[in-house]
């Protein structure tokens, strides 16, 4: 699934993230930095070379990363020593004399520069989600390497800072639930009906062009405004996917390239869940059991079953009559395609900071099935927020846009709810979230063929055995598909994106050691979580 960005990260509503053949084969001889030439060409664009040479060579206007007296990402950027700039790409490549956009970039410019290895620009997932102010995080997991890297955020296209894209959706996210029933699932039919009618009307021109190809090819036009030869890169979940796309439209463009939390090229697509059920389940249980210890603080149950049973009897009673949370001014009214819709956005991260946050909002949702509402958390306030109003419309809007435009998604509303009902009887709290039907449904058809992995890749995958949002077969996948690559995996961790986030030391320093030197580990290597 597709990762949250560090800024998602560093706060409760942790992201539904969500979401090849094994020839290798030499890579293509990189291009001078302000010649897109025939790579670029194979990418999509269609013109000539010399149509998007003014793309290439434009040269970053740096400023103060600062908008205004409230922006703390900008603040945090410039205490750090960033400066931002607006890169101007096509929308649409195959017409570069047409209509442009602006991507937004950080830059922390390397300090170690008699060791500098290059740029390195970051993903931190979605799709949709803001890279721009990930810089300083990075640098820090980076530790001393980071000095030797110009460290590159970036707000792709339509998304942060960049030129936007909203639809103006009642809601933030088109992730949710079918619910319990046909009535439940016949309301999300409606509501993704409604939601990709919303899009069609308001952004229908530019809707073709929002894709990860052609996120990809900006990030090659970053390059080159850069003055680069080649890029490393770094990305997280779809960021993952992202990673992969760059290396098979532009091989021999990118330097050292570390993918966590990855996804299988094969399976990506708008029902990215799909297949994660079991990871998910696992990963609520984990929580069960740890949330048991702590029943005098949480009050869900002293043993697992029971925590899962307060849960279930959340979902039942908003399935039944519905489920007020909240106390004024502050109310929100649940039904069970929200409930089992929290219960996944809160799982998949296991360390005890993030499960305290979850579990203080279980708390919250097992007090208002009793009818007795409590006051909420702000961060679970803002969760609820995203849920059910379109205060961040704009994030919804562009996840879909990327997961729609890049790959077509069955249409039949029947199809959907007989996937459901398979899954129900196995899976019934998360089967009829991963199965369920989202707005591509009724999205137009995408413009381009998904990528095809056909160039080995000497990257770095990172992946915990437990990963509920991208699950841990995605990355020995791709690991099969790139056979110059490697793989850490983490062991008996239900977490999504590990690097430099989940603080396990022998996963952050292969991974260091790697952007160091260059030089992948001989073979895959094995990390362990550990406790306490």
């Amino acid at each position: 699934m597709i990762a949250p960005s560090a800024a998602v990260r560093r706060t409760s509503a942790v992201g539904l993230a969500l979401a090849a053949c094994f020839t290798a084969v030499p890579a293509v001889a990189s291009a001078p930095a302000t010649t897109p030439s025939a790579t670029a060409r194979e990418g999509g664009a269609q013109s000539s070379g010399t149509g998007l040479a003014r793309y290439y060579n434009q040269r970053p206007d740096w400023r103060s990363c600062v908008i205004g007296p409230d922006d703390e990402t900008g603040k945090d950027l410039e205490k750090a020593g960033a400066r931002c700039a607006d890169v101007t790409v096509p929308l649409d490549y195959s017409d570069p004399g047409g209509r442009t956009i602006t991507v937004a970039i950080s830059r922390l410019k390397a300090t170690d520069t008699r060791h500098r290895v290059g740029p390195l620009l970051l993903n931190g997932g979605g799709p949709g989600g803001p890279s721009l102010g990930d810089g300083p995080d990075i640098r820090k997991a980076m530790k001393g390497v980071g000095a030797r890297y110009d460290i590159i955020g970036v707000d792709p296209r339509f998304v942060g800072r960049s030129t936007p894209l909203d639809c103006e959706w009642p809601v933030s996210s088109s992730i949710f639930s079918s619910g319990t029933g046909r009535a439940g699932f016949d309301r999300q039919v409606a509501l993704h009906k409604d939601l990709a009618a919303k899009c069609r009307a308001t952004n229908g021109p530019v809707l073709p062009h929002v894709t990860t190809r052609n996120t990809a090819r900006d990030m090659d036009v970053i390059r080159g405004a850069l003055g680069e030869k080649k890029i490393s890169y770094l990305g997280y979940s779809y960021g993952s996917y992202l990673g992969t796309v760059y290396t098979q439209m532009f091989p021999g463009r990118h330097d050292r390239v570390v993918l966590d939390g990855v996804l299988d090229p094969r399976r990506y697509s708008p029902r990215l869940l799909r297949g994660t059920e079991a990871e998910n389940e696992q990963a609520l249980a984990g929580f069960a059991t740890w949330a048991a210890k702590r029943h005098g603080t949480y009050g869900l149950g002293r043993t697992r079953a029971q925590v899962l049973a307060t849960l279930d009897h959340a979902i039942d009673v908003s399935a039944r009559r519905g489920l007020t949370v909240g106390t004024s001014p502050d109310v929100f009214r649940l039904d069970d395609t929200h409930v089992p819709t929290l219960l996944v956005m809160g799982i998949s991260d296991d360390t005890d900071e993030a499960r305290a946050a979850f579990g203080e909002q279980m708390s919250v949702l097992a007090k208002a099935a009793d009818g007795r509402p409590t006051r909420i958390p702000a961060e679970f306030k803002a969760v609820l927020e995203n849920m059910t109003t379109g205060k961040e419309s704009q994030y919804g809007s562009v996840q879909s846009a990327i997961l729609c435009g890049d790959r077509a998604a069955p249409r039949d509303p029947e199809r959907y709810w007989r996937d459901i009902q398979r899954s129900r009887a196995a899976h019934p709290v998360t089967g009829p979230l991963t199965n369920n039907i989202g707005p591509c449904a009724f999205w137009d058809r995408p413009k381009e063929r998904p990528t095809q992995v056909r160039h080995d890749t000497p990257a770095l995958l990172v992946s915990a055995t437990g990963d509920p949002r991208s699950d841990h077969e995605g990355a020995v996948a791709l690991r099969g598909l790139l056979p110059s690559s490697k793989l850490i995996t983490l062991k008996g961790a239900n977490r999504h994106g590990v690097y430099g986030y989940y603080g396990n030391a022998c996963v952050d320093a292969k991974v260091n050691s790697y952007l160091a030197t260059g030089k992948l580990p001989g073979e895959d290597r094995t990390c362990v979580k550990r406790d306490g």
